[in-house]
């Protein structure tokens, strides 16, 4: 693996007294895409928002060679983290393309004068965002929701994209596009920390697996490797119990 453009060190994070996560280390290399499965409660949305700053935590967390433990989440936004959370929270009032012009705000900051030809590449990756530009949002169907948060997520010019559950309450159509998506976007080079429960699929896109349970890896490697693990298959894939069910 590469240098790593995100290092976490034994992450400790929770809220209040009741911790989640009991010393995580995992690392994204430059340009890759690693997947966090695992089952409800096991501490992955919490992992997603204590390294975007949202919830504290303690440990060590590197990210493009600079310690950010102690960054707001603004800081870090700046520094080109990005995080598409599980309810995606788009301004549902206003039309689509307002929502991706307010994600372009790093881009403005940063001086980049033609921040706004972002949205050219947003539309080309997602044409239907295009033809629907002047809808509101909240009018657009969950598939198409998912793709404006994205979208809005990558008019920042994002180094690290975060994606929290993004097949969620998708219809299995909507799933298989958004995950070509994610494959296309890692020719962008951009590095994405994938947040699953549909294991199958997220292995079959990442270069690098994590599984968590309990707030405590249980198994991580190469995304390939973990899909042939007996273990991953009987618990998480559900290939194994379909094999004794036949």
């Amino acid at each position: 693996m590469s240098t790593p453009l995100l290092q976490v060190e034994q992450l400790h994070a929770g809220y209040g007294r009741a911790e989640v996560l009991h010393g995580l280390d995992l690392q994204a290399a430059k340009g890759s895409v690693i997947t966090v499965i695992g089952p409800n409660g096991a501490g992955k949305s919490t992992l997603l928002n204590t390294l975007m700053g949202i919830l504290p935590g303690q440990g060590r967390i590197t990210f493009d060679g600079e310690d950010i433990g102690r960054l707001t989440l603004e800081e870090r936004v700046m520094r080109g983290i990005a995080l598409v959370p599980e309810k995606r929270e788009l301004f549902s009032t206003m039309p689509v393309e307002d929502n991706l012009i307010l994600g372009g705000f790093r881009q403005k900051r940063l001086g980049n004068a033609r921040w706004r030809d972002k949205l050219d590449e947003v539309y080309t990756l997602f044409p239907r965002l295009k033809e629907r530009r002047s809808q509101l949002a909240g009018t657009l169907s969950g598939g198409e929701r998912q793709m404006l948060a994205v979208g809005r997520s990558l008019m920042s010019g994002p180094k690290l994209l975060m994606l929290d559950e993004p097949s969620l309450g998708l219809a299995p159509l909507i799933v298989r596009e958004i995950f070509a998506i994610i494959e296309r976007l890692r020719e962008t080079g951009v590095t994405i920390v994938l947040v699953e429960q549909n294991a199958r699929a997220a292995l079959a896109v990442a270069d690098h697996g994590y599984v968590l349970e309990m707030g405590e890896l249980a198994l991580q490697g190469p995304a390939a490797q973990l899909a042939q693990d007996p273990r991953v298959i009987d618990t998480y894939l559900g290939a194994a119990r379909d094999k004794r069910a036949a």
